[in-house]
């Protein structure tokens, strides 16, 4: 008799009972798993996956403030669903579990409160060719563009500044906002662009400026040009986009036949997904006040025509509220969950390790229909295990993933 899967084990079992022994038995990368209660929350401690650079399938390279790696979900699909359940985050924001769930044959779902969501997203949901790319590129006008602010000129070379206005009049035309009938070539040169706008090589339309998953102001760009002495140098809109495009189509596009349902709504009041549609829940909410994402994307909502001001992404400054929000969240995934499926809630540790997000969490899942299974902890390579209940590594930030297990009763 061949051995059953895990996730044949658990539909047979009904049971989470069956996750936990495959937690502590994982030994993938030669570690045994750690378990030990604090304050009442059970730990598994491990390296469950790789923290490496490009270890994820090629269509995941988008930038983003705050994302997680690929492998998170991946591990989580894995176990958890069958090819042709459904998947879903509410916080998607590049949309990394949609995209890896229809990698992997699930029906992908997805939401954001930010609609830059979906222009990252939807067309890596899509099939996609490198030639057709590049046919749409050949079919546009570049001398319709005209220089609308020229304080962007910080940013761009004039030259590079019209030719990205002359795509962005492209796109009013081909892919206009607020609707998914878009032509999907249109759709994917758009979600390039918006990954190209600012950096810190020649892959990117602007000179020399801060990583792409957030762009500085202004003021901020003219003393970093005028530190390093150099204006932005003109660069080539087609050719960058075509690499782009090369890069993230590597290891293939997308499938014919992938089923996705995105939206853009609050991460409490997901109208859109049915009662008891989804099979697994994979997401991260932004951590306290460490992300500015509005700031952070005006200069990609100025290409894609979004007013950053009616983008409601609250901040969360006190625990308090936070926690009120997630579990706000909590019971709108109550709604939407099959009854005995999972969620996977990643947090991080944030103010140099005062605050442990995952017992917030546990706290905001008290009284709702799930039970609290515990805190999987991914010990990375760069982090000692006797570290792992505080940030020690001289940084800021996030220092390990910790997930948060809720089953639906």
């Amino acid at each position: 008799m061949n051995q059953l899967s895990i996730f044949d084990q658990l539909q047979f079992a009904d049971t989470s009972e069956t996750l936990i022994a495959d937690l502590m038995a994982f030994k993938e990368f030669g570690k045994n798993t750690l378990c030990e209660k604090r304050d009442g929350i059970p730990y598994f401690i491990n390296e469950f996956w790789t923290a490496g650079q490009r270890q994820a399938h090629s269509i995941h390279e988008i930038s983003y403030r705050a994302c997680f790696k690929a492998q998170l979900p991946e591990f989580f699909i894995s176990r958890l669903t069958q090819p042709g359940e459904a998947v879903f985050d509410p916080f998607m924001g590049r949309g990394t579990t949609p995209v890896q769930a229809a990698l992997m044959r699930r029906r992908a779902f997805g939401s954001d409160v930010n609609p830059l969501s979906i222009l990252l997203a939807r067309p890596r949901l899509r099939p996609i060719s490198l030639q057709a790319v590049a046919t749409a590129l050949r079919s546009i006008d570049w001398s319709k563009g005209e220089i609308e602010r020229e304080d962007l000129l910080a940013f761009y070379h004039p030259m590079t500044l019209r030719r990205l206005e002359a795509l962005r009049l492209w796109l009013s035309e081909h892919a206009p906002l607020g609707t998914n009938d878009v032509d999907p070539v249109a759709d994917w040169i758009r979600m390039v662009a918006i990954n190209r706008l600012s950096g810190h090589s020649p892959g990117f339309f602007s000179g020399r400026s801060m990583p792409p998953n957030q762009a500085v102001s202004v003021k901020s760009q003219l003393k970093i040009n005028e530190k390093l002495g150099v204006e932005p140098p003109e660069r080539d809109v087609v050719q960058v986009i075509l690499k782009k495009s090369k890069t993230l189509l590597r290891d293939g596009g997308a499938r014919h036949q992938n089923i996705f349902s995105l939206h853009t709504s609050s991460a409490w009041d997901v109208s859109g997904i049915a009662d008891s549609s989804v099979d697994l829940v994979v997401t991260s909410p932004p951590f306290l006040d460490i992300v500015q994402y509005a700031t952070d994307n005006w200069l990609r909502c100025w290409f894609a025509r979004i007013d950053p001001d009616t983008v409601a992404i609250d901040m969360h400054r006190t625990e308090e509220a936070w926690t009120e929000m997630v579990r706000r969240v909590l019971k709108e995934q109550a709604r939407i969950l099959r009854p005995r499926r999972y969620i996977a809630f990643e947090v991080g540790e944030v103010r140099n390790g005062r605050v442990l997000l995952e017992k917030l969490v546990w706290r905001a899942a008290d009284g709702l229909p799930f039970e609290r299974l515990g805190v999987l902890v991914n010990d990375q390579e760069f982090t000692k295990t006797a570290n792992c209940w505080g940030v020690d590594n001289g940084s800021k930030g996030t220092n390990t993933n910790r997930v948060v297990l809720l089953q639906r009763r």
